[in-house]
């Protein structure tokens, strides 16, 4: 074993850092992003990070920024100090075999071994996850303030930006009915100008899905994403066997492993992966997953968890990798947070999100801007969705 590639130290901060305004989504409203930083050691010195980053603390899925930080420090760290950092499958092994699930957590590890190794050998980690086909992705913004008037003018600037000409619509924490009224409202001023796209995010069951997404079609949506439960793949299939030849089904939460993949591609019950670095595990997981989807013909999406620029990078670097069937990805997490944690972000030039191309993630971590919004340092307690939809609140802060 080369000494100066062992693994010597791996921590973990939570942080706590704004929105630049309240994101709606159908299970509540968050203004405040709390991801679980990691940072991790060579032998040699060199050190890379890596970031686990929730939607409302453990709302999204089951992992919270607490429990991600736990699973680390007690049960990750542990089993994968002394071992070869250049190993990734074997780490990966090492901590299925220490904690089973929390998925968010060891991809929040592996992103950080990858960056180390990738930045002591001087190369891109792209270099290091099959080599990259593209240069760039068109970026998409979620317009998720929940009023018409501010989300056709956050669409407007970032038209006359060139940064965005995807914008993906939050919806179903209203009736389907204000919902479709809603986004039929932001169609009428963006047609022939931008691409639409809604996230009911579960909120629908199959016959509500079946009576209303035929009329958010016909208003010009032309892909959407997860609109019934994530146990519900009958439903998906039904949905896209009925509307596959007007509008593409995307899955998200139903597609997380793998099997998951599987599933869907035997059932015939969506057109589109959206991929997510944290809920599949980790980058290695994630071209796993993508290649289930380019084996069976379905296409691509590089979604987000609202993560800094650190996931943001890391995440633009594996989607460089993947196969052409894509529908561009959402890395625009920096873009909601009133601030960063780099020096530099990457580059967005004429609506697309330029790949920064190293060493490791390309990004270069700011230290004060990691003590700045350090947990730790603010005495701040975890956030709470707001699941009446109002500003979340924290106790104490």
């Amino acid at each position: 074993m080369t000494g100066r590639f062992r693994i010597e130290r791996i921590e973990a901060r939570i942080l706590d850092i704004p929105t630049i305004r309240p994101h709606r989504l159908s299970f509540g409203a968050i203004s405040r992003q709390s991801p679980v930083i990691v940072q991790l050691w060579l032998g040699n010195g060199a050190s890379g990070f890596g970031e686990a980053a929730t939607i409302g603390g453990p709302s999204w899925n089951e992992e919270s920024p607490e429990g991600i930080r736990h699973a680390i420090e007690a049960y990750l760290a542990p089993v994968l100090l002394g071992q070869e950092g250049g190993c990734f499958s074997d780490a990966l092994d090492r901590m299925d075999a220490a904690c089973k699930g929390n998925a968010f957590a060891k991809s929040a590890v592996e992103m950080a071994l990858i960056d180390a190794m990738a930045r002591t050998l001087g190369l891109p980690a792209w270099q290091l996850l099959g080599g990259k086909r593209r240069q760039s992705l068109p970026l998409a913004w979620t317009l998720a303030s929940g009023d018409v008037a501010r989300d056709l003018e956050e669409a407007q600037l970032r038209l006359e930006q060139r940064r965005h000409r995807i914008f993906k619509m939050k919806i179903g924490a209203r009736s389907p009915e204000d919902d479709v009224s809603h986004v039929a409202q932001i169609a009428r001023a963006l047609e022939g100008r931008a691409t639409l796209t809604v996230d009911i995010n579960q909120a629908w069951d199959g016959s509500t899905a079946r009576r209303h997404l035929p009329r958010l079609i016909d208003a010009g949506v032309s892909l959407i994403e997860q609109p019934v439960a994530k146990w519900n793949v009958e439903a998906l299939a039904v949905l896209s066997t009925e509307l596959g030849a007007r509008a593409c089904i995307m899955a998200d939460e139903t597609v997380c492993t793998p099997q998951d993949a599987m599933r869907l591609a035997r059932a015939k019950a969506c057109h589109v992966f959206s991929l997510k670095v944290a809920k599949h595990g980790g980058l290695l997981r994630t071209r796993e997953v993508a290649a289930v989807a380019e084996a069976a013909d379905i296409g691509w999406y590089g979604g987000t968890m609202l993560e800094t620029s650190i996931g943001s990078a890391a995440a633009a670097h594996v989607f460089s990798t993947l196969g052409k069937q894509h529908h561009g990805c959402e890395l625009f997490g920096p873009q909601l947070l009133v601030d960063d944690l780099v020096v530099q972000r990457m580059e967005i030039r004429d609506f697309e999100l330029q790949l920064p191309d190293g060493p490791g993630f390309g990004v270069d971590v700011d230290p004060a801007q990691l003590e700045r919004f350090d947990r730790a340092r603010t005495g701040l307690v975890p956030v709470h969705i707001d699941l009446g939809h109002r500003a979340p609140f924290t106790q104490g802060a």
